[in-house]
């Protein structure tokens, strides 16, 4: 995955035979696996030294099969940070290398997005302050109060 920090990621998977439902074309669990898993990863370069915990996927609306072989493109871009919580926006656009298609047709094509949302939590599991504007810092260096 590449991170340049600046609220911005991407990554790419690969369909896999094993990540097919029964109708041949990616399981819609394997694919939330990886958003999830996804948009933790750049929470947690930002926010290092928190323990952020998936609160919610605001939208989950699959919008066309995606085959094996396809190369998903992730996108993922923070939207908005809370007092206790950080909301990542995804998107997951697919390519089917090998598949003729004319000049003037986009190479990838949107399957799938939503909003992630995390919560900082303590070790108890009680909501925990996330720093302000810069979250590039220790965990340690900032406030641990509660909301």
């Amino acid at each position: 995955m590449k991170l340049d920090m600046k609220d911005r990621a991407d990554s790419f998977a690969i369909v896999r035979p094993e990540h097919l439902n029964h109708h041949g074309y990616l399981f819609g669990g394997q694919l939330l696996k990886w958003v999830d898993e996804i948009a933790w990863i750049m929470a947690s370069r930002e926010y290092p030294g928190y323990r952020l915990v998936t609160r919610a996927m605001d939208d989950v609306q699959f919008r066309t099969p995606v085959p094996s072989g396809s190369i998903l493109h992730f996108h993922v871009n923070r939207a908005r940070q809370g007092h206790t919580s950080v909301t990542y926006a995804v998107e997951v656009h697919a390519d089917e290398p090998g598949v003729l298609r004319r000049a003037s047709t986009p190479k990838e094509k949107p399957v799938f997005s939503t909003h992630v949302t995390f919560a900082s939590v303590d070790a108890s599991g009680r909501k925990r302050a996330l720093p302000g504007k810069s979250p590039r810092h220790p965990a340690s260096q900032h406030s641990t109060r509660t909301r």
